[in-house]
């Protein structure tokens, strides 16, 4: 019998950064693609850190697509809520071909939608609230294209596990072990309701001792505080700019206004990639 083709794309989420094994990660994917199947099932993750939704979209996909898998993770988005070239109408256009290319080749497609990194990092409001409003515009398309493309959805920006401090690791923006396998719990939960799922359920307890208080601080110190950095160098000006904004309307009154702005924002996207669908488009 073939084995059960799994293919990941993503960032460092899926990659696993957070869940050390050996010298490398593991995460959640990895942990998941154990309770695919009875059978043999080939994993590949295809996730880089540091990935956005362009990078998936031309360099993942393409890889993903020659694996022809029969079910391949798109969990992406984060990033590019981190950079000050964030545009919603492009990430909802990425998103809306990557989804498209695995379910014509008829993978079955899972996505989530994710917490907003500013909260995560415990940001002071005016700086965290633009990053909130960015990831809801990302999760808003997310929810509507997993959808439109009929997409095993989880929706992990919401629930406990998300103020319980022992599913994260010291950074605050990536799951620890014990938070990798209940993403990989809730995905196979949700496959096999659907039928897509018929092996061994993925353990939510730990299979390694958690790392010290002085080793996450270590590494917070480091690693940890390179990896931030490098995510928010181009974004600081612009975030400052917007906290900015976010007072100013705070002092008015008239704070609704960013957001209706991108709640209408977030539907002239979507609203493109159906007239883009039309036959008769240009």
């Amino acid at each position: 019998m073939r084995p059960v083709r799994f293919v990941a794309l993503g960032d460092s989420l899926t990659e696993g950064v957070g869940d050390p094994a050996g010298d490398g990660w593991r995460g959640w994917a990895a942990l998941l693609a154990g309770g695919l199947s009875e059978n043999r099932v080939e994993f590949t993750n295809l996730a880089v850190s540091g990935a956005q939704t362009r990078d998936v979209l031309e360099r993942q996909t393409p890889a993903g697509l020659e694996l022809g898998p029969d079910v391949v993770s798109v969990v992406i988005g984060v990033n590019d809520t981190l950079r000050c070239t964030f545009d919603i109408h492009a990430v909802a256009a990425r998103l809306d071909k990557v989804y498209a290319a695995f379910t014509r080749q008829g993978a079955v497609l899972l996505t989530a939608c994710l917490p907003d990194p500013g909260a995560m990092l415990g940001l002071p409001g005016a700086l965290a609230r633009p990053l909130a409003r960015r990831q809801r515009a990302v999760n808003a398309v997310v929810h509507a294209l997993s959808d439109r493309y009929g997409a095993v959805h989880l929706h992990a920006s919401e629930g406990l596990w998300l103020t319980d401090r022992a599913m994260w690791s010291a950074d605050r923006l990536h799951p620890g072990e014990r938070g990798h396998r209940q993403l990989a719990l809730r995905f196979h939960a949700l496959l096999a309701d659907a039928g897509f799922a018929t092996g061994t359920t993925p353990s939510p307890e730990p299979e390694f001792a958690a790392p010290t208080r002085s080793a996450s601080l270590w590494w917070l110190a480091t690693a940890g505080t390179a990896w931030v950095a490098r995510r928010c160098t181009d974004l600081l000006p612009q975030l400052l700019r917007l906290a900015a904004d976010e007072m100013r309307h705070r002092a008015r009154g008239t704070s609704a206004r960013l957001d209706l702005r991108t709640s209408a924002a977030v539907s002239a996207a979507l609203a493109a990639l159906s007239v883009a669908e039309q036959p008769d488009a240009a």
